[in-house]
């Protein structure tokens, strides 16, 4: 893509505007300027895991679920896709002249915030909570959407700069507070590696302030950092109404034209809101100027220009009937597949089906569309549900029974029922049944963004870790039975499963899997796929164990700084196979590993390499993960990978925010989870060890 021959097409445009002409194309809808033949656009789009909030579109899994696949060649082959089906969309939109909300290239996606506290709502909109795993996977994902042609095929935006992640109730009013070590060392590689490596084409701002400046008007984050440190080319966007929350919540701003010209001058290039509209009042109080102004719609025309917006291009004849054709389809199945987590097996999975006659489905997700979708979603053609996957996978051999058991949060399904008045046929069921399928959790409604659920009690974050009270009493009820019981949890965070550990056969976490998801669900529990993936997130034993939710330091956080044992490790995850490392040898560069699969099925694996330097104060309490690569291996087979360490690997981060290389000796591990003591216990392995000395 030719920035340089693009910015100037939009110098050229942008010269022969009026200077109010040229601040109105600074809100998120832009009006046409027919003298000049530019049509209107609107910059708000969203991307998530699929094209959203515009009608028909492919449902990937919801984000958090595509960080549990560690699979970088899939996030990038969805990420394509998207774009695609953005391009159909757009084009048809196009040709009927609707330039409305959502039906532009601009897509506000990836979401590459930490999930650094299990109680954020919209945690699952993340990959999780590592810095390696989000920049690996946000690098991806922005080079499958934008592509590498002479035309941009959609544009990215890595969100939200910079530190935010709950409390969602305070976000318009909170600072959050954090150390120069925790910016450099978690808050901000990813956005980096987007920015350096995929060259993402817009970033957009936080609600939050960072260190006392309101993100969406910081000169920090937007000037020093994003800018001149890193080298950003593209434009910046405010969050949705994010600057009118400088005058009205942070209180930093006196009125709506300070707010406006704060964030201008500080670089924020459109504004998803309207306080812009106060742009040109600001200018006539000599707040900002009409080359600022310029300056921000020169970005924003560039953007434009780089996608072809205003001549014929490559894209122009994709058809809409890509939009959810077969092969996409089959994608999100797979994609859905990869992200499910087997937490606990002691042998139920998978499911014989010649020896079932008789499957009882039960819970308040097994026949839920909202179970499947996850926040920020498109409208899908079919939403295959858990129940429908397993009824349809089971066919005329064996029948299948379902009960709702208990509703997702109320304490009855029919209003003049008794308190938990599906309990009696759950039972039902669960007797009739040759094995118990139940399928609990959450979805948008439970947790999610603020304003946009119906958890309003707590704006969309949880307060616990534990289930609601209507689908604890199912799984005691289910658990009384004492029938084979394989317990599906469908939800975007850590939820406490010591019951369920104890009380049932097996464990699997579904996360939100997409319009597909159940019938890469019966696929997986009649053992036809062994295509797992890993928790992206520490499964915690109590939030006790957790600082303050408003506390921003990393202190006792995610699995590189906790202290305590947790009930599932990030990076955990079993299979249907059994493979174990043989052989592995480092140097700077690459670690080089041979596995073997000594089990009975042929699986997917991830390798994962966590090193540690042995000899700097300033190294992670423990080691953190700094490679990964998804394998194939047959049963009875081996393999033999490559994997790439890259040289900040090897650093650590001083209490300045310096980052630097140490040297001395370095422990690396290599295996398929965290060489901590828990997932040896989970996994009875341990990973291979290695001592690197670099000086």
């Amino acid at each position: 893509m030719d920035r340089s021959k693009a910015r100037k097409k939009a110098e050229e445009l942008v010269a022969r505007m009026t200077l109010e002409e040229k601040a109105a194309q600074l809100k998120y809808d832009a009006p046409a300027i027919p003298r000049l033949g530019i049509p209107a656009y609107n910059w708000w789009n969203e991307a998530l895991h699929g094209v959203a909030r515009a009608g028909q579109a492919t449902v990937f899994p919801q984000a958090i679920g595509l960080g549990a696949s560690f699979d970088e060649e899939l996030v990038f082959e969805v990420a394509e896709t998207i774009a695609e089906e953005g391009r159909a969309k757009y084009n048809a939109y196009s040709r009927q002249n609707d330039r409305d909300i959502y039906k532009g290239l601009t897509f506000w996606a990836p979401n590459v915030n930490i999930f650094r506290d299990p109680r954020w709502g919209r945690g699952h909109e993340t990959y999780g909570e590592d810095p390696y795993l989000t920049a690996r996977l946000g690098v991806n994902f922005v080079k499958g959407l934008q592509g590498d042609g002479p035309v941009m095929k959609a544009a990215a935006c890595a969100k939200h700069f910079a530190v935010h992640s709950g409390p969602e109730a305070l976000r318009h009013e909170f600072d959050a507070r954090a150390s120069a070590k925790d910016m450099e060392e978690t808050y901000l590689p990813a956005f980096e590696a987007l920015v350096r490596e995929a060259e993402v084409e817009a970033v957009m701002g936080a609600y939050n302030r960072t260190n006392g400046e309101p993100c969406c008007g910081s000169k920090t984050l937007i000037q020093d950092t994003l800018r001149e440190k890193w080298g950003f080319q593209g434009h910046f966007v405010s969050d949705c109404w994010a600057i009118k929350d400088f005058h009205v919540n942070h209180m930093v701003t006196r009125s709506p034209e300070e707010s406006a010209a704060m964030a201008l001058n500080a670089g924020c290039d459109v504004n998803c809101g309207n306080t812009y509209l106060h742009i040109l009042n600001a200018y006539h109080d000599g707040l900002v100027t009409e080359e600022a102004i310029t300056r921000a719609a020169v970005r924003l025309f560039t953007t434009r220009y780089m996608l072809g917006l205003f001549e014929q291009n490559e894209f122009d004849s994709i058809p809409y009937t890509r939009v959810e054709c077969r092969e996409h389809l089959a994608l999100a199945e797979r994609a859905a597949a990869e992200s499910f987590v087997l937490l606990k097996n002691d042998g139920i999975l998978p499911l014989k089906k010649e020896k079932l006659k008789t499957i009882g489905v039960i819970g308040p997700n097994a026949d839920s569309r909202g179970a499947l979708i996850g926040n920020y979603h498109g409208t899908a053609t079919e939403y295959v549900t858990v129940l429908e996957g397993i009824r349809r996978y089971g066919g005329e051999d064996v029948r299948t029974l379902y009960s709702i058991g208990a509703e997702l949060i109320k304490d009855r399904t029919e209003g003049l029922g008794y308190r938990y008045d599906r309990l009696s046929e759950a039972r039902i069921v669960a007797d009739e049944s040759d094995v118990v399928i139940l399928c609990l959790g959450l979805d948008e409604t439970l947790e999610g963004e603020e304003g946009d659920t119906g958890n309003s009690y707590a704006s969309g974050d949880k307060e616990s870790l534990q289930l609601p009270e209507s689908q604890l009493a199912l799984m005691k009820a289910v658990a009384e039975c004492k029938k084979p019981t394989v317990l599906c949890l469908c939800a975007g965070s850590d939820i406490d499963l010591s019951y369920a550990n104890e009380h049932f056969n097996a464990v699997v976490w579904l996360g939100y899997p997409g319009a597909q998801g159940g019938n890469a669900a019966a696929r997986m529990l009649f053992g036809e796929a062994s295509a797992f993936g890993k928790l992206p997130v520490t499964f915690y034993e109590t939030l006790e164990e957790l600082p303050e939710f408003t506390d921003y330091s990393m202190k006792g956080r995610t699995y590189r700084y906790m202290e305590g044992k947790a009930q599932y490790p990030f990076g955990y995850g079993l299979n249907y196979g059994n493979v174990v490392v043989k052989d592995a040898a480092a140097d700077e560069k690459k670690v080089t590993v041979t596995v073997e699969n000594k089990g009975a099925y042929d699986t997917d694996e991830v390798i994962q390499v966590y090193i540690r330097s042995e000899s700097s104060e300033f190294e992670t309490p423990n080691p953190h993960l700094c490679a990964f690569q998804r394998i194939f291996v047959k049963a009875g087979e081996e393999t033999r990978a490559e994997l790439t360490l890259r040289p900040q690997s090897f650093t650590v981060v001083d209490d300045k925010g310096n980052r630097f290389t140490p040297g001395g000796t370095y422990k690396i591990y290599v295996g398929f989870g965290q060489p901590d003591q828990r997932t040896e216990e989970l996994t009875g392995k341990r990973p291979f060890e290695i001592s690197l000395a670099i000086y």
